[in-house]
């Protein structure tokens, strides 16, 4: 009898793991319509990607409940409820990746504005690619649970700081009556897409605790 029961708990794991994957997906999805609304302004597809977030958010709503629901039907011990709690804080990560592209989502309206940058505005580009780039890492090393993706995530956490030095260069270069807007609505962007960048190392970080059980790499989620 407790075979089965301990057999009906792990399954009941395996398919939070993959839920939580299915919701990381959806984000995946919604990064490649900020990159495309980036690089296009299409307001369409803006549109597409605010509808989409909803079903993000109601997703994190659901799975955070079952995650709480296991912790309390079950008093889940060791590995099983530093999975749990795990997944609670991938969840948050991924809800909040998912928030960070629709700030840039939002920016549709103002796409002429942010291309009269230039440089400013190829810089963007370079950094929404560096971004998606970053979290897909973090959604394969959740996928596989591979120690060595994490570790490497948790070690690639700064690549974004070359890139935003010389954003702000490129910013302070900016003249003209657009000057100030287009500088103020660029800084929203290239804020959002590199914290996108560290979501996705925290997420290699949280999986390098899980999979280790070693607490001292909980200071690496601190960013």
């Amino acid at each position: 009898m407790a075979g089965t029961v301990r057999h009906a708990f792990s399954a009941e794991l395996d398919q939070l793991r993959l839920q939580v994957e299915l919701m990381a997906v959806r984000v995946d999805q919604n990064l490649e319509r900020m990159r495309e609304v980036l690089i296009t302004g299409d307001h369409r597809v803006a549109e597409v990607a605010l509808a989409a977030d909803d079903d993000i958010d109601a997703m994190n709503v659901s799975l955070t409940g079952r995650c709480y629901d296991l912790i309390a039907r079950e008093a889940p011990v060791a590995s099983d409820l530093r999975f749990v709690v795990s997944a609670l804080r991938v969840l948050g990560e991924l809800e909040r990746v998912g928030d960070l592209a629709l700030r840039v989502v939002k920016l549709a309206p103002d796409w002429d504005l942010l291309r009269r940058g230039g440089a400013t505005y190829e810089i963007l580009l370079s950094m929404a690619d560096l971004a998606v780039g970053q979290y897909r890492e973090a959604l394969e090393a959740w996928s596989s649970q591979d120690l060595g993706l994490a570790e490497a995530l948790v070690l690639s956490g700064r690549v974004m700081e070359p890139v935003n030095e010389r954003l702000m260069r490129e910013l302070l270069r900016l003249e003209g009556p657009a000057a100030v807007p287009c500088a103020l609505r660029t800084l929203v962007a290239g804020r959002a897409l590199d914290r996108i960048a560290d979501h996705a190392a925290v997420i290699g970080a949280r999986l390098r605790y899980l999979l280790t059980g070693d607490p001292d790499h909980l200071a690496s989620e601190i960013r």
